[in-house]
């Protein structure tokens, strides 16, 4: 998996703190995609596997090969 390399602005208050942060519209939606893919393997982790093969062959795939 590729790193993104994200390049934050920050809004800071009247002291100086950082109170928000923006992104660029695309680095955003990288970053939502990449926990919605984080969440779907968490969600599926438990989840039974099936062999390659056994796969390919309930989806007719064996063409493909």
């Amino acid at each position: 998996m590729e790193m993104i390399k994200l390049h934050p602005q920050f809004l800071m208050d009247d002291q100086g703190r950082k109170t928000s942060v923006m992104l660029p519209v695309n680095e955003f939606y990288s970053l939502i995609e990449d926990l919605d893919d984080q969440l779907i393997i968490a969600q599926r982790k438990d989840d039974e596997s099936v062999p390659l093969g056994k796969a390919m062959e309930e989806l007719d795939l064996s063409a493909y090969v």
